[in-house]
């Protein structure tokens, strides 16, 4: 019996979360009631309470998700490229970034649209999760001034302002139009290198 559970628990748990992403991402979290993901998933809201306590739990467990995620696959790519030179860096950066992103556009819908919506110890958690991805932007960018390939007044600003571009692709990219993911990805890291060099 344990077992039988255990299997209903990793099935239905991961279904959940699908079926929140997808209506939080659709139509806000506010607007998105524990009887509707119970409705989408095919069970009673009531028994929504055995695989979590609550509406923002669920919220937050979805973006804590997204970055661990975001931050162990730039930690496994940063290992596989680990070039000192600032531009190199910063282009596998912006490529990384982008091709990441584009992957999981309800994750990214919510992990920036959202986060008004966390509880302070949560947000607090995600901000810190947040700002790890970051710091190495801001690093990357001080590095190169440093060095003298880059000219930014504020690199954490800067990396702010890259990130916020980055972000932008989501709005827009169709993987059926007129240009390939490595060519936006190109377009990119050309405006990003224009923006931040010397």
């Amino acid at each position: 019996m344990a077992r039988t559970q255990g299997s209903h628990s990793d099935i239905t748990g991961p279904r959940i979360r699908a079926a929140a992403l997808g209506l939080f991402a659709r139509h806000g979290y506010a607007a998105v009631s524990m009887r509707q993901i119970a409705g989408e998933v095919g069970v009673q809201a009531g028994a929504l309470y055995n695989y979590t306590p609550d509406k923002q739990t669920l919220l937050f467990e979805l973006m804590r998700g997204h970055m661990e995620d975001l931050l162990a696959a730039r930690a496994a790519e940063a290992t596989e490229n680990p070039g000192a030179d600032p531009m190199a860096r910063l282009e596998n950066f912006t490529r990384f970034h982008i091709r990441f992103h584009i992957e999981r556009p309800d994750e990214v819908f919510i992990a920036y649209m959202e986060l008004r919506n966390l509880d302070p110890a949560n947000f607090a958690e995600i901000e810190h999760l947040r700002r790890a991805y970051e710091d190495e932007l801001e690093t990357i960018l001080r590095d190169g001034v440093g060095h003298g390939v880059f000219a930014v007044p504020d690199p954490r600003v800067a990396s702010y302002a890259v990130i916020a571009m980055l972000n932008g692709v989501n709005t827009w990219y169709r993987s059926a139009g007129r240009l390939s993911l490595e060519e936006v990805e190109t377009l990119y890291w050309d405006m990003v290198r224009k923006a931040v060099s010397a």
